[in-house]
């Protein structure tokens, strides 16, 4: 019998530590489970403060983009009002005299390459009336010779320029485009570019031949209005072949060309958009056009690019 006890007794004691683990191991799960829950949890957190942290970056950075002032690839510095034509349209008239001294002018040029300027264009009023052609000459060469420019243009009346400005500065100049609204010397002067004895059209045919030997590209620029919007131009832009033709339509400037304070007065310009597309229409055989779009993606500029676009401001032609 003495043989059997122990065995009872570690029967009894099993039974015993049965009963304990069961409660240990009971408590052992709870605690896993709420530890394991605890990780989850903590590790959502770590997620979402990761995802508020990125988006909190992204906005800084967003931020930062819109407070840096934009990139002028791309500019057109009208660095004198003064002209000797009286365009009735003019959108920058003489309303001062001021020119900023050429070395001010220089240090403006350099500060605007250094903030990514690849483009620049002159104009005015009249660019070559400031020291007959030699301030406009020296802005010309610094921008290229010194701030190695892709592309340096002037756009000019014509009228005061001389084959010795293209002797001294054609090579630092890329293109030369010449306001001509009308091939119709009695236009011109209806319009104000009347040169007395002087003839706009054939000095416009003397500038092509000089930027043709002096290889700079030649490109003509028209304000279309109440006294061109019926001329045919094809013939004559064929035989000068520029390698760009601009037309705009005329328009009021307030403060410029309309308005009390205006020196012009645009309003026996104006003709209207279903007039303007009627000359473009005429001149829709133009060859190698395309579009020109603002802002808003509405055509500035058509020559039959697309069916159902058109133009509403300028338009542009470019001969390959």
């Amino acid at each position: 019998m003495w043989v059997f006890k122990p065995i009872a007794f570690a029967g009894k004691l099993l039974s015993a530590f049965r009963l304990q683990l069961s409660c240990v191991w009971s408590s052992l799960v709870s605690l896993l489970l709420g530890l394991r829950a605890a990780f989850r949890l903590a590790g959502t957190e770590s997620s979402r403060h990761q995802s508020r942290k990125a988006a909190a970056e992204t906005r800084r950075e967003e931020e930062e983009g819109m407070n840096q002032p934009p990139t002028p690839l791309s500019v057109n510095y009208h660095f004198t009002r003064q002209c000797n034509y009286k365009c009735g349209f003019c959108f920058h008239t003489a309303k001062t005299s001021f020119v900023l001294p050429l070395e001010d002018a220089k240090r403006g040029l350099l500060l605007l390459k250094e903030a990514g300027m690849e483009k620049i264009n002159f104009s005015g009023g009249e660019p070559f009336l400031q020291d007959r052609g030699e301030y406009l000459g020296q802005l010309v060469k610094f921008c290229k010779e010194e701030l190695h420019l892709p592309s340096v243009s002037i756009v000019s009346n014509g009228s005061l320029i001389r084959e010795r400005w293209f002797r001294s500065y054609a090579e630092y100049l890329d293109i030369l485009a010449i306001s001509c609204d009308s091939f119709d010397e009695q236009v011109n002067v209806l319009i104000g570019r009347g040169q007395g004895k002087k003839n706009h059209v054939q000095n416009l045919q003397k500038l092509r031949t000089w930027c043709r030997d002096y290889r700079v590209a030649f490109k003509i620029n028209s304000v279309i209005n109440r006294f061109n919007v019926e001329e045919d131009m094809r013939e004559q832009i064929k035989a000068l072949n520029p390698v760009r033709w601009k037309v705009f339509q005329c328009l009021r400037i307030e403060g410029e060309n309309a308005g009390e304070d205006a020196l012009r007065e645009a309003e026996r310009f104006l003709i209207s958009d279903e007039e303007f597309e009627g000359f473009l229409h005429r001149h829709k055989e133009m060859k190698d056009s395309y579009l020109i779009l603002d802002e808003y993606k509405r055509a500035k500029g058509a020559f039959q690019v697309h069916p159902g676009c058109w133009s509403r401001r300028s338009c542009k032609i470019q001969w390959i």
